[in-house]
């Protein structure tokens, strides 16, 4: 059946939330943890209303906060009776011009977007090392390759961070039985890309995206950029070509 226990973080919404859902579906018994535990409750109850026959666990988690987090996925692994697969979903879309006089959103999307995941990494491969398996996966975004229009820089840095994370990650563990993927979405249709600024950039609904991380996930390759031939060909042309190529292909 695969991985069977599976926790993802931000899942009171967008990806985390839809991830949650065709993990569910599949049989999978789901851990979901965020901020907004109202979402998640309502969520758990959606889930076990449908699929009654799997285990839907909720707990708080602040990934800004690390005690915060450990306590999560502490709390989850216990109460699956075990963590087999952990997505580092959650993360922060905002941002502002540097230099603007928002310095606090962007230390707060850089603390969430790369700290938080350092945090969720550092407990999740506790367990991992200490059952001697698992699957880490990381969401990334195309913006990481470089900055794509209407991106604002801390963000696509802090997701150049956890890519480069992911890699090297994928180099530590290459002969431990713990896998680890990144997935690069491109444009998705969620609350987050919408308060962005995204729509209408080659955006993909939420049931493509999502399809696409879920397979990628299920086949736990190391790294890929989706949904779909575009979003994985401008992946290509933003690491391989120079910018005054790249500028204005998106």
């Amino acid at each position: 059946m695969g991985r069977q226990k599976i926790v993802i973080t931000g899942a009171s919404s967008g990806l985390g939330e839809e991830m949650a859902r065709r993990f569910a579906a599949m049989g999978r018994d789901v851990g979901l943890c965020a901020r907004r535990v109202d979402r998640l409750e309502a969520l758990r109850a959606e889930l076990t209303a449908r699929h009654p026959d799997i285990t839907v666990a909720v707990a708080a988690m602040d990934v800004t906060d690390h005690e915060s987090v450990v306590a999560g996925v502490e709390a989850l692994r216990d109460s699956l009776g075990g963590l087999d697969r952990m997505i580092v979903n959650a993360g922060l879309g905002k941002g502002a011009r540097l230099g603007t006089g928002r310095a606090g959103v962007n230390l707060e999307t850089a603390r969430t977007n790369f700290v938080g995941v350092v945090s969720q990494v550092e407990a999740a491969l506790a367990v991992f090392r200490e059952q001697n398996a698992g699957h880490l996966v990381l969401v990334s975004s195309v913006s990481a390759d470089r900055g794509l229009p209407g991106s604002k820089a801390v963000y696509s840095a802090s997701k150049a961070g956890v890519s480069a994370l992911g890699e090297a990650l994928v180099a530590e563990l290459r002969r431990t039985p713990i896998a680890v993927t990144t997935v690069l979405p491109g444009y998705v249709a969620t609350d987050m890309s919408s308060r962005a600024g995204d729509a209408g950039r080659l955006m993909s609904s939420l049931d493509d995206g999502v399809s696409a991380m879920v397979e990628a996930i299920e086949k736990e390759v190391t790294r890929s950029a989706l949904p779909g031939l575009t979003w994985k060909a401008i992946d290509v042309v933003l690491r391989a070509l120079p910018r005054r190529v790249t500028d204005g292909l998106v």
